[in-house]
């Protein structure tokens, strides 16, 4: 005997109600997404707002349950909706949104249209009766080629420093995506993606592969990238919860693993030519926008018996297997050239610096919360250090008129804002510097444009400035102070050192020649 089927009643009509079972996947799947989500917003500094999320979840769900009772007359629990909106909340970022911002309404349109087209698609792009792509990845793959990097990202291949909070995401992707795969028997699925995509990039990073991230300050290179992508968190959800969509993949065990195997293979050679984490992610994603159409080609039979009863054949078999392995890590290699430490081989090699401050004089600083969500708290002292050091070679230059010492302190604009007063101190004979005396220093890292660039870190000053003029043999002939306020930007350029690359307080001018 079954159990009556719940009904809503609308005045004479009755609606059947099709709520949600304990047993479906698809809750312990969105128990472990929506953990996920909590612990990532709450505390691993995930910038994306509760808002955001809700939107996504809310606008799918919607969708979802208007589509399919127009189909069926029933009111079904959206529980495909809620995944895809939010696989969209999860994985799509705004890049100028920041961490800690729990309520923010910026952008809630974006988030509502990629999770609704997301959800259309399952029902509209259809092929013999199944929708061709998992909906969820085929909407954010749109949205990043459309409005690209400066507008959104997806969810970054690093979230923070292994910690209690960090340790806790891991067991909870791990422990829940075990668990899904494992009743769904896609376990075996998921491990040779991960084994293959693993071997693929240990190929790519062993050539010399790069990529520039958001979260980290030079590029990420070599063994240090293979180790990255092989442990990354979004690198997990991605294999336990996006390629392993029942609607998506094909229906036999053997189709099942030539199909992730081939996802894998596809997902690198994708990867090996981006130079930026934007364009990485983004390669990882397109892989399964690419193979879900064709998935079906996974379940046709294999006529030929691997490996061969024949001895003579098996030989041929692993000749021919041993030439194609090394053909795909040539193809991976030759994919990756583009890369090939694209600003580690131009950096210039910075010399010692040799001028002193005095560290005891220098406040201690605070710390703004996306250094702290970088885990860039312990080097601040450092970079308090190295700012001090950086103005006062700045001084030095220009009076000594000595434009070389500006390489070990300055890049980009304001390198060149400084040796032009370089230039016109030696032309004019009048060397105006400045000497700092800092009071408060809040240090904060700047978000970058879309993983476009590395990370920068801002230092609001306040303090007293000193503006010292020299005569042209360097001797002190004035001096003025005054109260400073102003934001220092560094950026980690060569080596070790963090160096100014703008800063928003006013130069000063040196005076005109015969004026007071």
């Amino acid at each position: 005997m079954t159990a009556a089927t719940p009904t809503l009643r609308l005045g004479t009509r009755r609606i059947p109600v099709v709520l949600p079972s304990l047993r479906d996947a698809r809750l312990h799947t969105a128990a472990t997404i929506l953990s996920i989500h909590a612990i990532g917003i709450a505390a691993l500094g995930f910038r994306v707002s509760v808002f955001h999320v809700l939107v996504s979840i809310l606008t799918a769900a919607v969708i979802d349950v208007m589509i399919t009772f127009r189909q069926t007359g029933k009111l079904v629990w959206p529980a495909s909706g809620m995944l895809t909106g939010s696989g969209v909340g999860l994985i799509l970022r705004l890049t100028d949104m920041h961490a800690y911002d729990f309520w923010n309404w910026r952008g809630w349109h974006i988030y509502a249209v990629v999770a609704g087209a997301s959800v259309l698609t399952k029902h509209l792009i259809r092929f013999r009766g199944e929708h061709l792509f998992n909906p969820s990845n085929v909407g954010l793959v749109a949205v990043f080629l459309l409005l690209g990097s400066e507008v959104v990202e997806p969810l970054d291949f690093w979230w923070a420093p292994l910690g209690f909070w960090m340790a806790a995401a891991y067991v909870v992707i791990l422990a829940g995506g075990v668990l899904v795969t494992r009743r769904l028997h896609l376990l075996e699925m998921t491990a040779v993606f991960w084994a293959v995509l693993a071997a693929g990039l240990g190929v790519l990073s062993a050539s010399g592969h790069c990529m520039v991230a958001a979260w980290y300050p030079e590029p990420v290179c070599d063994g240090h990238f293979w180790w990255v992508l092989v442990t990354s968190p979004e690198i997990l959800i991605y294999q336990f919860f996006m390629i392993t969509d029942p609607k998506t993949i094909p229906q036999s065990r053997r189709g099942r693993v030539m199909f992730s195997a081939a996802l894998g293979i596809l997902a690198v050679l994708l990867i090996a030519p981006q130079e930026t984490e934007f364009g990485a992610k983004v390669a990882l994603l397109g892989s399964l926008v690419i193979l879900t159409p064709i998935r079906r080609v996974f379940d046709r039979p294999l006529r030929l018996r691997i490996p061969s009863a024949r001895p003579s054949t098996a030989f041929a078999q692993g000749v021919g297997m041993g030439v194609g392995l090394t053909l795909l890590a040539l193809a991976v290699v030759v994919a990756g050239v583009p890369t090939r430490r694209p600003a580690q081989a131009s950096a210039p090699t910075v010399p010692q610096v040799t001028v002193d401050v005095e560290v005891a004089d220098l406040p201690e600083p605070e710390l703004g919360p996306e250094l702290v969500a970088l885990g860039m708290a312990a080097d601040a002292p450092e970079l308090v250090e190295m700012l001090a050091e950086n103005l006062a070679l700045e001084a030095e230059a220009i009076r000594d008129g000595d434009g070389g010492l500006l390489a070990l302190a300055a890049t980009g604009d304001r390198l060149g804002a400084m040796q032009q007063r370089v230039d016109d101190a030696v032309s004019t004979g009048v060397r105006v510097a400045e000497e700092y005396t800092f009071t408060s220093l809040l240090l904060d890292a700047i978000p970058s444009d879309g993983g476009q660039s590395s990370v920068a870190v801002s230092v609001e000053a306040e303090g007293t400035v000193d503006t010292v003029t020299y005569d042209a043999t360097g001797r002190e002939q004035s001096r003025t102070s005054a109260p400073f306020a102003g934001t220092f930007v560094l950026r980690r350029v060569g080596g070790e050192r963090w160096l100014i690359a703008s800063a928003s307080e006013p130069v000063t001018s040196p005076p005109s020649p015969g004026r007071g």
